[in-house]
């Protein structure tokens, strides 16, 4: 794994807004450069993608394997999740309410085992930047190579195994979403849906109305079929959040209510549970340190980084945010790989089942946040 340098297309900030990538803008440059930095990108040989596939179908095949046994176990007390959740997540995972598509974070330095760092399975973004934005720069930076890229065609096949082609589906997101980055990733899954033969209409979460029974748009047409950028635990906090939940017995929304047991940090403690010692999963426990030294404290449902601790014994960094209240997972802690003084996470997506591709967020500090810049990869042998 190499991090190569080099020059920039002419013009690429419109190429990639043309291509969809307008957000960019709105992310503050935290480290002096932009989010989206095409003047470097990492390198891979065909053997190094190929092990991280495999390694990515094995976590998927064992955090399925999770979700099970807390069903049967009745472990939901570690998630922090209250208890009228509890047998509609059961009846949610019985059904295999289907799901579409999650993001697994490694650590991983192109020699050693990929270390799971953290599972984003109910609303994983930088899903357009991965897919497209990427691919595109591939194919005019580097026509010759390939990349580990088979998300937007991977999308609308699972698509279509979800739902009929005619199937009306509603998709949305929050319109608390400032940076426009939710609203983006929205649009591109209405674009991929729509190839898969749906008929789709985009709108807020805020603009859903519910009369108690059923849940409608501002058109008064029934929404059926919702896809949404909205996690779960919030959704379950709201007015309407039982009724939510009480609608998923009929027509599940994407992603399943059974996927708060992949959302939330306390996964990554009954995998080790389930997994000790596994070459690909850290030492992680729900409360507390259990006796480690060198950790990070992360929020059950914290987010981007935020109201996270890192405590070695030589030094403590954390980062505010509003997370933590929900209780906390302790961590083994795992220094990122530094290559040339920066650090990456990789971001390695699954659709349905199926591996699907990659995506790189670095940064020169410690932990991956919202203004962490996404790079792009090659495969070159």
């Amino acid at each position: 794994m190499r991090r190569v340098t080099g020059q920039p297309r002419p013009d690429w900030e419109k190429t990639i807004e043309a291509q969809g990538l307008g957000f960019h803008r709105n992310v503050p440059q935290g480290e002096g450069r932009p989010y989206w930095d095409e003047s470097v990108h990492y390198a891979f040989t065909l053997g190094q993608v190929e092990d991280l596939e495999l390694v990515v179908s094995e976590l998927h095949d064992m955090c399925l394997q999770a979700v099970d046994h807390v069903v049967k176990t009745r472990g939901f007390a570690a998630y922090g999740i209250p208890e009228w959740l509890w047998r509609p997540i059961t009846r949610s995972w019985e059904r295999r309410d289907p799901h579409l598509f999650g993001r697994f974070d490694l650590c991983y330095d192109g020699t050693g085992h990929a270390k799971l760092l953290e599972y984003n399975a109910d609303t994983p973004t930088s899903l357009v930047e991965s897919s497209v934005i990427q691919w595109y720069w591939k194919q005019d930076a580097h026509p010759a190579a390939d990349q580990w890229n088979s998300l937007h065609e991977a999308l609308i096949g699972r698509w279509r195994e979800i739902l009929r082609p005619g199937t009306m589906l509603h998709l949305a997101h929050t319109d608390t979403d400032e940076a426009g980055e939710d609203a983006l990733n929205v649009a591109y899954m209405a674009d991929v849906a729509s190839q898969a033969g749906l008929q789709v209409r985009h709108l807020t979460m805020e603009a859903i109305g519910s009369d108690g029974r059923g849940f409608y748009d501002l058109g008064n047409h029934p929404i059926e079929h919702l896809f949404k950028l909205y996690p779960w635990e919030w959704v379950t906090t709201e007015g309407f959040g039982r009724a939510a939940v009480d609608a998923q017995s009929g027509q599940p929304w994407v992603e399943p209510l059974w996927k708060m047991l992949l959302s939330n940090k306390a996964l990554l403690a009954v995998l080790w549970e389930l997994y000790p010692d596994h070459p690909n999963l850290l030492p992680a426990y729900v409360g507390t340190p259990h006796g480690m030294t060198s950790y990070i404290a992360k929020p059950l449902l914290g987010r981007e980084g935020a109201g996270m601790r890192i405590v070695q014994p030589h030094q403590v960094i954390e980062t505010a945010g509003p997370y933590g209240a929900e209780g906390y997972l302790f961590q083994e802690f795992w220094p990122l790989p530094d290559v040339d003084g920066w650090h990456p996470v990789l971001g390695a997506w699954v659709v349905g089942d199926t591996p699907a591709g990659l995506g790189i967020r670095e940064t020169a500090g410690l932990i991956t946040d919202d203004t962490s810049s996404f790079v792009p990869h090659l495969i070159h042998d």
